[in-house]
């Protein structure tokens, strides 16, 4: 089975930001970066279901999983949700950031 991913725009957001960030510091690499995290999060059209369950899983009233994208230390956890026969990226957040609280959990919820 094949899936449709989408990604909100909180998610959106966060990848505009961290590759802004990038840019700034080294436009060549932030273009392979975004390019290659797109590529990424395209990967979750087949079997997005291999991937574990995210840290924050228990906050949320539904399942959520998470890619992991880069390497050594600069490593983007892709949080998502698969409902039915389509994947809704939810955040692109760093490694280094702490995971999501029940607050911002809630938010989003609401």
């Amino acid at each position: 089975m094949v899936f449709q991913v989408r990604v909100t725009q909180t998610a959106k957001t966060e990848i505009d930001a961290a590759y802004s960030w990038l840019r700034e510091r080294n436009p060549v690499y932030a273009d392979k970066w975004f390019r290659e995290l797109m590529n990424t999060i395209a990967t979750l059209q087949e079997k997005p279901k291999r991937c574990a369950l995210a840290p924050e899983n228990d906050l949320f009233t539904k399942e959520i999983r998470q890619l992991i994208y880069g390497k050594s230390r600069n490593k983007y956890r892709i949080l998502f949700e698969i409902r039915d026969d389509t994947v809704f990226v939810l955040h692109a957040r760093h490694s280094s950031q702490a995971p999501l609280t029940a607050e911002e959990v809630y938010e989003e919820e609401e």
